[in-house]
């Protein structure tokens, strides 16, 4: 579901500063819910246009500053875009940390498995049996082929990892693998 933006310029007069100049903010509004971020440019507030959003005039001056919010228009656009495409939901704490660059970054799922199998192997003859490690690598070397099959990539991030992902997997061994349970 793609979320409506909102998108305000607006002169801060609650922050004037000595010389009489006030900071210009973005306001983004998703949903409801605000947020401000400093736009880090300056105008005096007798050139702010408060309707339209933008510095007065056609000075050197104006041009750049409306120019400079055009662009950091585009880069809340461009967040948006990029969100969507990762295929998660656009809300003001996303598009926060993606402008910010204070997103986490993605953790995958077959690296920690491999992680995991090396730290079994190590426990083989102390707490595992050798079979119990080939069952992992077994197991392991299905979910690539799953992963595979599914998604045509060779790695999925280990937030997608849900009940809808083991039901698929399970189906998957079932149908393509054909995966027998022993009763014990």
């Amino acid at each position: 579901m793609n979320a409506k933006i909102s998108i305000l310029f607006y002169a801060k007069r609650a922050k004037t500063s000595i010389n009489g100049l006030v900071p210009i903010y973005m306001r983004i509004t998703i949903e409801g819910k605000r947020l401000e971020i400093s736009s880090k440019r300056f105008v005096s507030p007798e050139k702010w246009n408060k309707e339209l959003g933008r510095m007065k005039g056609n000075s050197e001056e104006a041009r750049s500053i409306n120019s400079y919010l055009d662009i950091l228009k585009a880069k809340v656009h461009d967040a948006q875009k990029e969100i969507v495409q990762e295929s998660n939901l656009v809300t003001i704490e996303t598009l926060k940390s993606k402008l910010l660059g204070t997103e986490t970054k993605n953790r995958t799922f077959i690296p920690i498995f491999n992680d995991h199998n090396k730290k079994m192997e190590q426990l083989v003859g102390k707490e595992f049996a050798k079979g119990t490690l080939g069952r992992y690598r077994t197991c392991l070397s299905h979910v690539q082929e799953f992963v595979k099959w599914k998604f045509k990539t060779t790695d999925i991030d280990l937030k997608k990892i849900d009940y809808a992902f083991l039901n698929d997997f399970e189906f998957y061994l079932r149908t393509e693998k054909i995966v027998t349970t022993t009763p014990p």
